[in-house]
């Protein structure tokens, strides 16, 4: 008898009538080939769970942040082996959406640049296809608003005049400003200030130059220090900022600077949504040099940064991270900047998930 199938039967199948058991076996299998062929090209076995299949969290976070990748200037070997192009090139290759550059006595952002110099600045980034995500200074330190001397005093208030209107001509909205300290650990020429004083005259600095702030659309960010005695807790925090009653005066959080004793993720949601710009610094409590030396490479110390992140995306937060590192690598310096990314990207659940 010709086992082979007829017309017929494959014309009752169509119409839901009884077919040959072999012919639906066999198309089965073939089904079955192609599933467990297809399941194992996209690396899931045919048993294996919705929670077998979640992203790995030692690799990286199993949630997506909707933040952005910033790093700051010194990260890099500049000026002595990197031009100011070449740094944001580099950092545009390596993945960041910002740079955040430093304004200083010299180089391409200092007072002897003017508004035509610093907007061909932003043009240049503009040309690179990355962002300024904020302007940062060392010059708080030699020239506290603070200061018992007055001479510095007034020269402090003069170069923030100047970073104001520098950040304006740039194109930014975040400047970070250090509205003072009581003692400065790192300078053996600075006298303490009474903490009394010390805010006093850090509320009188930041009021002369709120108006000049809010005109040019800047926005004046404190940053805390826990390193300078001043503003020590977040209810300090608050009570400082919120007293100007100005949007242009919000927070520059770091989260490094008060790992010595405190910790980050306790902070952010004590200053919500007065948090306007964000360094990223590593810190380990392992050490006891307190110094520039207690940084270290992001994920290379004890800050919780899972914690950080759920924290800041709790306040809604959705700016720059900026990464924040005093020692560009002698050797190889894009290494740092590359694998400073690659950290970022693991932090903000963008690295691959599996």
């Amino acid at each position: 008898m010709n086992s082979q199938p007829t017309r017929t039967s494959i014309s009752s199948e169509l119409n839901n009538e009884p077919v040959d058991q072999h012919i639906v076996s066999r198309r089965d299998a073939i089904k079955a080939t192609f599933a467990a062929a297809g399941a194992t090209a996209l690396g899931v076995t045919a048993g294996q769970s919705a929670e077998e299949s979640k992203p790995d969290e030692r690799r990286v976070s199993p949630k997506r942040y909707a933040m952005k990748k910033s790093i700051n200037l010194w990260a890099f070997p500049y000026p002595q082996r990197m031009s100011l192009q070449e740094c944001m090139q580099l950092a545009k290759d390596a993945g960041f959406d910002g740079i955040e550059l430093n304004y200083d006595l010299e180089n391409d952002l200092s007072p002897k640049a003017g508004t035509k110099d610093f907007q061909a600045i932003r043009k240049m980034a503009d040309k690179i296809g990355i962002s300024i995500s904020g302007v940062c200074s060392f010059l708080f330190w030699p020239y506290p608003l603070t200061s018992k001397d007055p001479e510095k005093r007034a020269r402090g208030l003069e170069l923030a005049g100047k970073m104001t209107q520098a950040a304006h001509d740039l194109g930014v909205q975040n400047l970070l400003v250090v509205p003072g300290a009581v003692h400065i650990p790192w300078r053996t020429d600075h006298e303490p200030v009474p903490n009394d004083l010390c805010d006093t005259r850090a509320r009188a600095a930041i009021g002369t130059l709120l108006p000049q702030a809010e005109k040019l659309g800047v926005s004046l960010n404190i940053e805390n220090i826990f390193f300078n005695g001043f503003l020590m807790t977040p209810m300090e925090m608050v009570a400082f900022v919120d007293s100007f009653q100005s949007e242009r005066v919000r927070v520059h959080f770091d989260t490094g600077n008060i790992m010595m004793f405190q910790f980050p993720e306790h902070w952010i949601s004590a200053l919500g949504k007065r948090i306007k710009n964000v360094h990223f610094k590593e810190y380990t409590k392992k050490g006891t040099d307190f110094s520039l030396e207690s940084f270290r490479p992001l994920l290379d110390g004890t800050t919780d940064w899972p914690a950080v992140m759920e924290a800041l995306d709790h306040t809604g937060y959705r700016g720059y991270l900026t990464f924040e590192y005093f020692h560009p690598y002698l050797h190889y310096p894009e290494a740092l900047v590359y694998q400073t990314s690659d950290s970022l990207d693991r932090m903000l659940g963008k690295s691959r998930r599996v």
